[in-house]
């Protein structure tokens, strides 16, 4: 089993993850994860700061030659804009004086954040303590990873796409009107898995089930308020003779004449496409 931990705050010198669980002998493309963090950045109406970070991935340990080893594969991608934050983001009392950026307490919480609420869990007197690991900048370690993990899902022949829907916040037009009013736009991004094989998950515990685990990692990036599995939040509106997929059998074997479950029954993959949405909240 994968297990990925990570750590680094947005404008400290770089960001760091531990991919565990990796076979050996893995191929990894660096360009490929490197194109995975320039589509991050992308996208009609992204902030200013998507032009400042260049992001590239570097690898420390877990690779030989472009080839995994089955050790730890430990990734980094740095904050290319910590050069002006040396000072108010040094890991140790900073020697001389001020300079740059973050020399100042912050004071003032921001509503929709982690600030308040982290300030008020540890304590802070300093919110920037909180809002640097609470960012979305860390977003793109995870990104890397993830572009190593669609590399494993590949050698099973299972590929993963994702897009923001136009009709729930990705249209430019829309995108314009509310950046001239000095507003802002949420969103919802689709993704799909094809090829996953049936079985994948459990119905024995809820922390094995597929959907759950899916769920989970969507509630983890910042900013998301909603997830749902195939059609979620519609099946509730509909009578059961609606909601659920029909069985049928043909040359192909058993499968579904719909996929309303998104491809997951009693929290196991039933060798439909997997379809998860999450919404994402404008930010203020």
């Amino acid at each position: 089993m994968l297990t990925l931990t990570t750590a680094g705050e947005s404008h400290g010198p770089a960001l760091v993850a531990i991919l565990a669980g990796l076979p050996a002998g893995l191929v990894l493309d660096r360009g490929a994860i490197d194109a995975d963090l320039r589509r991050r950045q992308q996208g009609y109406g992204r902030s200013p700061r998507q032009q400042l970070e260049q992001d590239e991935v570097e690898v420390l340990a877990g690779l030989r030659q472009g080839r995994t080893l089955g050790t730890p594969l430990a990734l980094v991608v740095r904050n290319r804009d910590h050069k002006n934050w040396a000072w108010g983001m040094s890991p140790w009392p900073p020697a001389g004086a001020p300079e740059g950026k973050g020399t100042k307490p912050v004071t003032l919480p921001r509503p929709g954040h982690a600030d308040l609420a982290g300030a008020q869990k540890f304590g802070l007197e300093d919110v920037r303590d909180a809002l640097e690991r609470a960012s979305a900048r860390q977003t793109a370690i995870s990104v890397a990873a993830g572009a190593v993990a669609k590399a494993l899902l590949a050698e099973i022949g299972v590929t993963v796409t994702g897009e923001a829907r136009a009709e729930a916040g990705a249209d430019e037009t829309e995108v314009d009107e509310a950046r001239a009013e000095r507003d802002t736009l949420g969103g919802v991004v689709e993704v799909r898995a094809q090829g996953v094989p049936p079985g994948l998950g459990s119905y024995a515990t809820k922390e094995e089930r597929l959907d759950a685990r899916l769920a989970a990692a969507l509630m983890g990036i910042q900013a998301v308020k909603g997830v749902e599995i195939g059609e979620g939040f519609e099946l509730a509106g509909l009578r059961g003779s609606e909601a659920h997929d029909e069985i049928v059998r043909d040359e192909r074997g058993l499968h579904r004449t719909t996929n309303r479950a998104g491809g997951i029954e009693g929290g196991v993959s039933n060798g439909e496409e997997i379809v998860v949405r999450a919404a994402m909240k404008p930010l203020p």
